[in-house]
């Protein structure tokens, strides 16, 4: 299963805070240590991932707020 960009920021999310939580919870320094290594491997695959996705759009600038368009006669 291929796993996409918003996945992996999701994923990297979650781990980063499970980091923040053992801290705080005084785990062992092995486990938050470890985590947190994980977590900046994650983090710098994750801005790799969204970096180079293929996503296109056909919004622009003079688009602005999908829900709220100014300038714009619809």
């Amino acid at each position: 299963m291929k796993l996409s960009a918003i996945s992996w920021l999701v994923i990297t999310t979650l781990v980063l805070l499970t980091v923040t939580v053992f801290s705080v919870l005084e785990f062992s320094f092995n486990w938050v240590f470890y985590l947190t290594v994980l977590g900046q491997v994650f983090f710098i695959y994750t801005v790799y991932k969204i970096l180079t996705d293929t996503y296109t759009t056909d919004k622009t600038f003079d688009d602005f707020y999908e829900d709220y368009p100014i300038g714009k006669d619809e």
